[in-house]
């Protein structure tokens, strides 16, 4: 799948947002992508976690485990999971961090690939890799269906992007002027998990 293929299917699902955002990270940027405007369709998530899977296979080989950071993760972790004949499980914050509970466990022969939705700073990802410091699996790298970073991201392990989509995202403090005149929403879900951006 392209670039343009896979953007073409987050506009069709009216997933690409403009406006004024406040991001998960607590950056700005004039570009959302509401990716659950994607995944409640089951055929377009099948199709375009399909791809990331074949781009995964080809980059890391086998994959035993796909682990996904909640919540976002989850339903492209366990898609790709599927396409990929893994195990899927999830991260989830407690105390303010992730770990890895509900009886969820790492073996030791199992090779892992970390699942993520969108990248922007990275921040989730590198929290779901500490996170599994304990686990005696060896993580492979880490996959996402779009790179906000352009690969400027510092994750701590190799990534594979189905999709490179470079938007500018801004403190919040050195914010353009057209950015600055239009009022700020904060779509993502971290603040809902009372995690501060």
């Amino acid at each position: 799948m392209t670039r343009d293929e896979v953007l073409a299917e987050f506009r069709a699902a009216g997933a690409l947002l403009e406006g004024h955002f406040i991001l998960s990270s607590g950056r700005r940027s004039g570009v959302f992508i509401q990716k659950f405007r994607v995944f409640e369709d089951p055929k377009r998530t099948e199709r375009i976690c399909r791809a990331l899977a074949e781009k995964v296979t080809a980059r890391f080989g086998k994959v035993d485990v796909v682990v996904a950071p909640a919540v976002g993760g989850i339903v492209p972790g366990y898609e790709i999971a599927r396409a990929l004949q893994a195990r899927s499980i999830f991260v989830e914050r407690e105390d303010g961090a992730f770990q890895l509970r509900r009886g969820f466990e790492i073996r030791a022969h199992e090779k892992v690939v970390v699942i993520e939705d969108i990248i922007t700073t990275g921040l989730s990802v590198r929290e779901c890799l500490n996170s599994l410091g304990d686990q005696p699996g060896e993580i492979l790298g880490v996959a996402c269906l779009i790179d906000r970073s352009a690969g400027k991201a510092d994750l701590g392990a190799p990534l594979v992007a189905l999709c490179e989509f470079a938007v500018p995202d801004y403190d919040p403090r050195e914010l353009p002027p057209e950015l600055a005149a239009i009022p700020a929403t904060k779509p993502g879900s971290r603040h809902i998990q009372g995690v501060k951006a």
